[in-house]
């Protein structure tokens, strides 16, 4: 489920459809969550399905660490890539806000963390000397993630989350425990779909 104080808009013809704040969305937010709406698609299934609709998850899915394509039910699924991403992914299937998300400003993912299929290329962005998504890019940067992470966690207790009621109930005791500085924060790495597991699937 997506942020309440999100929209869907078009933004150009390169880019097509975004995310967009229509409110101030402060660090430290949970900006996404998993929940009982979003679709589970295994790789068996998708075998079976005809191509036009595997194209579509294909598109708009994302896998996560079982190798499962998860389809979102909602706008989340046109959120878009940035190297610079203001939104980043957790080990409680929760997105958090790294930073501060003024209004009308587009709410972004580094799909390196999201377990792509195939390498991504996209245009350089300043400040980033990265060009393109691989699928094993969360064993490069899940340090650097993992930093802006915990800086964010320090924020989660003091901001509103109207989201908070959706953490699953296996993740409720860690999650209050890492923000407020009790326990360590699982590592976004936790997220990976390893290449063993990736053989196993083929």
């Amino acid at each position: 489920m997506i942020h309440p104080h999100t929209e869907l808009r078009y933004l150009s013809a390169e880019k097509g459809y975004g995310v967009i704040a229509t409110q101030f969305i402060p660090k430290g937010t949970i900006t996404w969550i998993a929940d009982e709406l979003d679709q589970v698609f295994s790789v068996e299934r998708l075998k079976k399905m005809p191509f036009e609709l595997r194209t579509i998850i294909d598109k708009y899915s994302y896998r996560d660490s079982n190798g499962e394509f998860i389809l979102c039910w909602d706008h989340a699924r046109f959120i878009n890539h940035s190297f610079s991403a203001n939104c980043i992914t957790t080990a409680y299937n929760f997105d958090m806000a790294v930073r501060d998300i003024q209004p009308g400003e587009e709410l972004t993912n580094d799909y390196g963390y999201l377990n792509m299929s195939r390498p991504l290329h996209f245009a350089p962005e300043e400040g980033n000397s990265r060009q393109s998504v691989t699928p094993d890019d969360l064993l490069h940067f899940h340090a650097e993630w993992d930093a802006k992470l915990i800086n964010a966690f320090r924020y989660f207790n003091g901001v509103e989350q109207p989201l908070a009621k959706f953490i699953e109930e296996k993740h409720t005791e860690r999650v209050r425990d890492v923000s407020a500085g009790r326990q360590p924060m699982d590592s976004i790495l936790n997220c990976y779909y390893t290449k063993a597991k990736r053989k196993e699937a083929a």
